[in-house]
């Protein structure tokens, strides 16, 4: 076989720890096992009927089989200025301070493509979702991981940072309602990592990829923290939100010169969201957000099944209140891979060792709480006879 030359590039690409996670589960049920898969971030529920709706009269659309728009469709543009403005309080331009994107990893590699040359530092927390790694190596940066702690609710604390460390980053990647941990960040962490931004030079980049799927009470978007501001730019996603995981929705979100760099790029190396899924996702996003209340309310139910049935088998499990998982400790003597090898192997039960998300959390496992509730029970038990 003749070997053929890549690019440079292709030569930094780590594994992809979920392709990964998913030949093993496969290798199991190969075998035979009735695996239980909790490894998944892939929402289980359907759109609402009133989402379908609007789709299937967008198919029937003839505009919509022509190219849409290279923003996005003005309408899309307004319904997501319209939710920042009755969910969050934060009053947006859609012509300037929004931009449509086929959903956040979308949205999250154009910024890394806009914001990072070879060299630069990007920090974030540590557990982190493994994308951020990826697109760091793919760019050629530099990782500065910021150690998340237990007693600060998984956060990491800003300002342990060295002043002259904040000196060489040219972004800060947040992530709250937190993939894995489930922790969710007040208002003044935010206000805090933007004053840092302005007195360090840096930009502030939240993915909002659980927005909605959290204690109302206890979950912030950046922009409703600290405002429209130059340093801060916001990606959501509609995948997590309203279940439309595999119609590729969400936008991008506050500052203005951002915004317009990130657009000019997306013209050239990418493509717009199919345009009867952006009519779907404008209805989603124009409703009373009913449909976000009652997957929240099925997501903590399902959270308390498995966090209370765990904790019940003497587990260790981080008090998470947002996003889609339980973060647990692995038990002694035992790291996050030992540990998920074992569920998988004697219990049928696949789970994410903490090593996927980096080095703080490499003694925990990820549970996803995307399965029915029979089967979430089922887990529990299993873990509790096995383990």
């Amino acid at each position: 076989m003749v070997q053929l030359r890549f690019a440079a590039v292709t030569e930094q690409m780590p594994a992809n720890v979920f392709e990964r996670m998913d030949r093993k589960v496969a290798a199991a049920r190969a075998a035979g096992v009735d695996v239980i898969d909790l490894s998944k971030g892939n929402p289980d529920g359907f759109p609402e009927a009133f989402i379908r709706d609007a789709a299937r009269e967008g198919v029937d659309d003839p505009l919509n089989a022509r190219y849409t728009p290279f923003d996005g469709k003005r309408r899309f543009l307004e319904a997501a200025a319209g939710w920042y403005a009755r969910e969050h309080g934060v009053t947006l331009d859609p012509a300037r301070e929004l931009f449509a994107v086929e959903g956040a990893v979308d949205g999250l590699a154009t910024l890394f493509s806009v914001l990072l040359d070879a060299g630069d530092t990007v920090a974030f927390a540590d557990p982190y979702y493994p994308s951020y790694h990826c697109m760091a190596a793919l760019r050629g940066a530099r990782e500065l991981p910021l150690p998340a702690r237990a007693e600060l609710g998984w956060l990491p604390d800003l300002d342990a940072v060295p002043a002259r460390v904040w000196d060489d980053v040219r972004v800060l990647v947040l992530n709250y309602p937190n993939n894995p941990t489930g922790a969710q960040a007040p208002a003044s962490f935010f206000r805090r990592a933007i004053e840092l931004a302005h007195r360090h030079d840096f930009i502030v980049l939240h993915d909002f990829a659980y927005a909605g799927l959290g204690v109302r009470e206890q979950q912030v978007s950046l922009l409703e923290a600290v405002g429209v501001d130059e340093r801060a730019i916001e990606v959501c996603s509609l995948s997590k939100m309203y279940a439309m995981a595999g119609w590729r929705a969400g936008f991008i979100a506050g500052s203005e010169q951002v915004v317009d760099v990130a657009r000019k790029f997306h013209y050239q190396m990418g493509s717009m969201i199919t345009s009867f899924v952006q009519d779907a996702g404008a209805s989603a996003l124009e409703s009373d957000q009913g449909s976000v209340a009652r997957q929240a309310a099925r997501y903590a139910a399902r959270r308390a099944v498995v966090a209370d049935g765990l904790r019940g088998l003497g587990y260790d499990l981080f008090d998470s209140q947002g996003g889609l998982y339980v973060w647990m400790r692995a038990p002694e003597g035992l790291d996050g891979d030992r540990f998920a090898d074992e569920l998988l192997e004697d219990a049928g039960v696949a789970v994410l060792p903490g090593s996927c998300f980096g080095q703080v959390g490499a003694d925990h496992v990820r549970l996803s709480l995307l399965q029915p509730r029979e089967r979430l029970v089922d887990a529990v038990a299993r873990i509790g006879r096995c383990c």
